[in-house]
């Protein structure tokens, strides 16, 4: 799991450009959106939902889980592991 995480966190930063950024700085129960932890907005939501799809091969449904799903590295690693097909 902790590889799973910060595999991630290299994800994010090359995807959304974020260079200034080490994986070891991003803490994984921090929120990733808003004025907390990296504060990402909604365009970087679907940067990580295409991520999750095109990456781990799961799928977000809808906002409501999204909202869920994307709030951390924890739970972003936990929905893939609990989703990822066979």
């Amino acid at each position: 799991m902790e590889a799973l995480k910060t595999k991630l966190k290299k994800e994010i930063i090359e995807e959304l450009h974020l260079e200034e950024i080490a994986p070891e700085d991003i803490e994984n129960d921090a929120p990733l959106f808003g004025g907390h932890g990296l504060g990402l907005d909604s365009i970087d939501a679907l940067e990580l939902v295409l991520i999750m799809e095109n990456t781990y091969g799961v799928k977000i449904p809808d906002y409501t889980v999204g909202e869920k799903v994307l709030y951390s590295i924890d739970t972003m690693a936990e929905y893939i592991v609990s989703n990822k097909p066979a």
